[in-house]
């Protein structure tokens, strides 16, 4: 790429868009194409091959996805749906308009439920993946499979990265539709208010009158002594910072082609595992935020509440012999990200409150949740 290419970023408002966007920009890449879900429903055929047709992209990093989050269980037709449409229409037109090279995104759900840590990209496809997943986990596969037949057949250059929790500023904080490191920031956030005896902020934070917000509070676990965490707190997760992930994309567009990564004659589980290669317990991920946050009260492991799905570390041996590491480790960026959010606008305005509900999502461990807008689509 050079500082004059046209680079379409599709899903450029959710938390890896916000922050390649970010990074392009920093690096002086400036003619960036962007269009929100409102101007441009990337699941329309049509639309999409229009974008195509008239902006003309060189470049492209699908970062749009219907992600794994609160109200999983009950969307597993749309995750399958959706994604596989978005990828469908974008990588397709991006072939046939000529794109000369295109980076999408896969899962750590791309892998076996009983595959071994750390995940190494061969496993893909090697059993069975994860029930509550697996809709995701196959729509993800499909776009890892979609690049790679595409550059077998057609001759593109198209690169997945597949990563595992991501986290960062800008993040979506709403207990609804929030991934695990932003649920956690926020009850804590809220506790250590409580403590505070600042209701008034806790009010304003989740937009709510003291009826609706005590409900919230309770219901969540989170009060002035003591916050309540889901599971053991043994499970143990991989975290990756959007800013790296940022890096890594950029990184993976400029210095890395297929042909790098098809060595064999029947190339197969050509994606690539972006992480840090460090896995945290449940327990750790919180004994750190609480510190951060400055919560003096206790921590309430809730047993009778299931833990979350399977441990999984990503084996980032491929990428670091390739050339790229992360910089932002987990605590150095669980503190940028608790610092955005409290300059911000409470870093996800929480709807008024609406149908209150018990999930057991695979993702967001220790969170009650809200099911609200089931086509919720991380593209603006």
């Amino acid at each position: 790429m050079d500082k004059n290419s046209k680079i379409y970023i599709a899903g450029h408002r959710g938390t890896a868009g916000t922050a390649l966007v970010d990074n392009l920009r920093a690096r002086g890449f400036n003619n960036l194409i962007l269009r929100t879900r409102q101007e441009l429903d990337l699941t329309n055929q049509e639309a999409v091959a229009d974008l195509f047709k008239n902006e003309k992209p060189e470049y492209v990093f699908l970062c749009a996805v219907l992600p794994c989050g609160a109200a999983n269980v009950a969307q597993r037709a749309d995750f399958i749906y959706v994604n596989l449409m978005m990828q469908n229409n974008i990588i397709h037109q991006s072939y046939l308009h000529g794109i000369k090279k295109l980076i999408c995104y896969g899962s750590g759900y791309m892998y076996p439920y009983s595959a071994q840590n750390p995940l190494k990209e061969e496993y893909m496809m090697q059993s069975n993946l994860e029930y509550n997943a697996y809709t995701m986990g196959i729509a993800k596969i499909a776009g890892a499979a979609m690049c790679e037949a595409y550059n077998i057949q057609y001759g593109t250059n198209y690169l997945c990265l597949a990563l595992n929790n991501l986290y960062g500023t800008r993040a979506n904080f709403d207990f609804g539709k929030s991934r695990v490191l932003p649920a956690l920031i926020r009850k804590f956030h809220l506790a250590k208010m409580l403590e505070d005896d600042n209701f008034e902020g806790v009010l304003a934070d989740l937009n709510m009158n003291e009826k609706e917000a005590t409900e919230i509070l309770n219901n969540y676990g989170i009060a002035k002594d003591s916050v309540e965490i889901w599971g053991t707190g043994k499970v143990k997760r991989e975290f990756i910072h959007s800013d790296d992930l940022a890096d890594a994309s950029i990184f993976a567009m400029e210095n890395i082609n297929f042909g790098d990564l098809a060595k064999e004659k029947n190339p197969q589980n050509t994606h690539i595992n972006i992480g840090s290669g460090v896995a945290y317990s449940i327990a750790e991920v919180v004994d750190m935020i609480k510190s951060i946050v400055g919560f003096n009260g206790q921590l309430y492991f809730n047993t009778a509440r299931p833990d979350s799905t399977m441990d999984r570390l990503m084996d980032v041996s491929k990428i670091n012999s390739l050339g790229w590491k992360h910089k932002i480790e987990l605590e150095e960026g669980i503190k940028m990200m608790y610092q955005w959010y409290k300059n911000s606008v409470r870093g996800g305005v929480e709807s008024k409150f609406i149908n209150l509900t018990y999930t057991t999502s695979f993702n967001a461990i220790n969170n009650l949740n809200f099911i609200a807008d089931s086509k919720r689509i991380c593209n603006g």
